[in-house]
């Protein structure tokens, strides 16, 4: 495993693997890097690294699609793969296989450096100098709101009394030079840690950091248990301590080797208006509410800093890659737990986080004996309907381990020759839902609850009328497959 510490050892590792698109003509300050990284991502391109922006300062640098799909069709997850100290040729599954693991590991403390020893401290931006206007933010999409200045960067809070530091991507949106307005959901983790600075009437302190290690990005983005710190689990991931320094003007600690840090303080109120943005879901969006301000005191860079840019929409983005992934993983461990026989879990990029599948091996029968396809179905749907994780996913499908669940085609085979009109599915009524999948009636919407489904596609077993594929690997005697394969043209 090899641990890449700042976001440019990890670009220098992405060029020696041809992924990076360098774009050194000028290109607009406004919406233009946000459409060649939307198209990026849909014609899995080089990740696009713009060097000259216009209205910027030289040497301010934008990377877009810093965890899509990479350009190299034999390794398609090499970004996630190689942002969390894994070989670039790693499956989607060995990525799941990874983050689920790394739950059991000891959990493994950061280290403080001397703020001389971290660049993220080279340039320290105060008062009125500590201005957004400085830095090339471009519109993501073209219906935005405004200039998202966080699209993959890491929210750090912090809990009043100290004892959960609080580490996650959510959206935040430019207002002027020294306003932000984010979107606080009070369900997920930092609306909770915020509830609790309202409660106390202070505003809650804030760091904002763009470009830190990729494993941090990454981790950042995926479900962890409520009061664990996520800068432990990713030390446990990438098997060494992440280093952080102080914040200037605020008592959190932040990544040391990050590209731009914004400090300052989160309005106790919800008090400006954050939206529309385009998401994960494929739709531009519409609406726009009120959200708390994020005030910006103080702001330190790295020489020349590069700002990640991430432009969510149809698939495939970083919302389907280590999202998708990260709710995958924490759906095995849940599923595993439950002691339920479980090969692997798969959000496939193409259901835009909307599917979830659950995959077992062919002898699952001799682990729950007596039970039925049905019966298993029911029991997956009870552990993972509980999860929060969940929230986002209505429609789950259980099949057999014959089926590769990152191959779309076989996805889509399974789904369209084992769902039954009718039956084989477990339904599970008033489920808590959001309104990003464009499945649910207004009512259900607005009440916060609808239906959500794991579809029963398990074949008998073996011997018992299970049909075998008409393929090449199931339908012909080993011997003549062998000759066909060793005198298969060059």
């Amino acid at each position: 495993m090899t641990y890449l510490s700042d976001l440019r050892s990890y670009i220098a590792a992405l060029d020696d693997l041809g992924d990076i698109m360098h774009i050194t003509r000028q290109v607009d300050g406004d919406l233009e890097p946000g459409a060649i990284t939307r198209r990026s991502c849909e014609i899995n391109s080089g990740a696009p690294l713009f060097e000259n922006i216009a209205g910027a300062e030289p040497g301010f640098r934008i990377l877009g699609g810093p965890a899509a799909l990479s350009s190299r069709p034999d390794m398609p997850y090499a970004r996630v793969a190689l942002s969390l100290g894994l070989p670039p040729e790693s499956t989607g599954p060995e990525i799941v296989e990874a983050l689920a693991a790394a739950r059991d590991l000891p959990l493994t403390p950061p280290v403080l450096v001397d703020p001389f020893e971290a660049p993220c401290q080279q340039n320290v931006l105060r008062g009125e100098d500590a201005n957004l206007d400085l830095f090339p933010i471009p519109f993501a999409h073209g219906k935005d709101g405004g200039r998202y200045a966080n699209t993959w960067g890491t929210l750090i809070v912090k809990t009043p009394d100290g004892r959960w530091v609080n580490w996650a991507i959510a959206r935040i949106m430019k207002v002027d030079g020294r306003r932000m307005v984010g979107l606080v959901v009070p369900s997920q983790h930092t609306g909770q840690i915020w509830a609790e600075w309202v409660k106390l009437g202070e505003p809650m302190p804030y760091a904002l950091v763009q470009g830190p290690a990729p494993a941090i990005s990454c981790v950042s983005g995926i479900p962890l248990p409520a009061e664990v710190d996520e800068v432990d689990y990713v030390g446990a991931l990438v098997g060494e301590p992440v280093e952080l320094v102080k914040a200037i003007s605020i008592d959190l600690e932040v990544p040391a080797t990050a590209e731009i840090v914004i400090e300052g303080h989160v309005s106790i109120t919800r008090d400006c208006m954050e939206g529309p943005y385009g998401e994960y879901g494929g739709y531009l969006g519409t609406g726009s509410s009120l959200q708390p301000t994020f005030h910006v005191e103080t702001i330190t860079h790295r020489d020349d800093p590069i700002w990640p840019l991430v432009v969510a929409g149809r698939p495939a983005d970083e919302s389907h890659t280590i999202w998708a992934m990260g709710i995958a993983a924490d759906a095995l461990t849940h599923l595993r737990a439950a002691k339920l026989p479980v090969k692997t879990v798969w959000a496939p990029e193409g259901a835009a986080v909307h599917w979830l599948l659950v995959v077992v091996p062919a002898d699952w029968r001799d682990e729950l004996p007596g039970v039925s396809s049905e019966q298993f179905a029911k029991q997956v749907g009870d552990v993972l309907f509980e999860t929060g994780a969940m929230l986002f996913i209505p429609k789950v499908f259980l099949v057999d381990d014959d089926i590769d669940p990152t191959n779309l085609s076989d996805v889509v085979w399974a789904i369209s020759t084992r769902v039954h009109p009718t039956g084989r599915r477990a339904v599970f009524e008033d489920q808590r839902i959001v309104r990003l999948p464009q499945c649910y009636e207004e009512g259900e919407y607005a009440s916060g609850q609808g239906p959500k489904i794991v579809y029963d596609l398990l074949l008998p077993a073996f011997g018992e009328g299970r049909d075998l594929h008409s393929s090449f690997e199931q339908g012909y005697p080993e011997e003549l497959k062998q000759h066909v394969l060793a005198h298969w043209p060059e």
